[in-house]
């Protein structure tokens, strides 16, 4: 049980972890494991050899970089390349370089929640590839989709690669996928990673490392609670818990609670109690088929027009377009 009290919220972080906390079953969030560590834990997360996805998706973009590119020039005209959650661009790079190389006409234009995160990337690119109109957009995902198409008319072409779209549910990836393809227009492409159903004991290694990487990103949710909140949780008490459906394709992230035992959080003016091995669901990571990616398109009025795998179809990368 938790001691709920009338509270007012400074932040959506705080009225998240409030409601999470005192929900039944608890839950928080897997966007708020990204800060400054969050960040930099997540970049060792991709260099794990457990970790395929970035190696995969890595391949895809190297191997088929040409086909891929040649989509988003198709048209002959100028566009603006458009990532959403952009990250420190390591697989990005690949498709830049290419097109800047064979003198396409872009600007790409970065989105994400954190201003670190994009100022290290501009930082980065304008010293890698000198000459790339880089305009990096902070915020969310929709707002700012909706700012760039109220104030650029260029051809839209948008990114979203690390099967970032397996944080959501079925439901919730329709309602994602619907949503950009309302701020589409005819000529614009939809660029999506999806992490393919495989071995289900590659999967649980993938988010449970031996080196205890995965399970220090997990809880790096419980520091921040800590540091930004006022917390007191002690996170040696909670242990991180990867569990896989190979049924639904749904692989779920967990703190289990070690212990009974009573965690404050002055700033919410909470007290939260947990039983004996009581959960924190964390994060969700969907795996998908060529079948169920088609459903999900066809719900959101999409059409796929190419279909991109690495040489072990662990990962693919799907290019939609608006259908009429």
């Amino acid at each position: 049980m938790s001691k709920k009290t009338i509270t007012t919220f400074n932040s959506v972080f705080e009225q998240d972890v409030y409601q999470g906390l005192t929900d039944f079953p608890k839950h928080l969030s897997s966007k708020y494991f990204y800060d400054a560590r969050g960040d930099k834990l997540f970049q060792e997360i991709m260099k794990l050899p457990e970790y395929y996805l970035t190696n995969s998706e890595l391949e895809i973009l190297q191997a088929h970089k040409e086909a891929i590119t040649g989509h988003f020039s198709s048209a002959g005209e100028t566009f603006n390349l458009i990532e959403l959650g952009a990250g420190d661009g390591t697989k990005t790079r690949i498709l830049l370089k290419y097109l800047q190389e064979n003198k396409i006409s872009f600007q790409y234009l970065p989105i994400d929640i954190s201003a670190n995160v994009l100022e290290e990337l501009t930082t980065s690119l304008t010293s890698e590839l000198p000459g790339l109109a880089v305009r990096p957009v902070q915020g969310t995902y929709f707002e700012s989709l909706e700012e760039i198409c109220r104030l650029e008319q260029e051809r839209k072409v948008i990114l979203f690669l690390g099967s970032n779209i397996g944080n959501l549910l079925h439901p919730q990836a329709v309602n994602f996928l619907l949503q950009v393809q309302e701020v589409m227009s005819g000529n614009d492409l939809f660029l999506v990673g999806f992490d393919q159903k495989k071995d289900p004991q590659q999967i649980l290694d993938a988010y449970n490392d031996p080196t205890g990487v995965t399970e220090a990103f997990n809880k790096n949710i419980l520091t921040r609670i800590n540091r930004e909140l006022g917390g007191d949780f002690n996170v040696d008490n909670f242990r991180h818990w990867e569990v896989y459906d190979p049924e639904t394709g749904t692989a779920k992230s967990y703190l289990v609670s070690k212990q009974a035992q009573e965690v404050n959080i002055s700033d919410l003016n909470l007290k939260v109690n947990f039983k004996a091995w009581e959960t924190i669901h964390t994060e969700i990571s969907q795996k998908y088929d060529d079948e169920i990616v088609a459903w999900l398109a066809g719900k959101a009025g999409l059409g796929i027009v190419d279909v991109f795998s690495d040489s072990k179809e662990l990962f693919k990368n799907y290019i939609f377009k608006k259908l009429p």
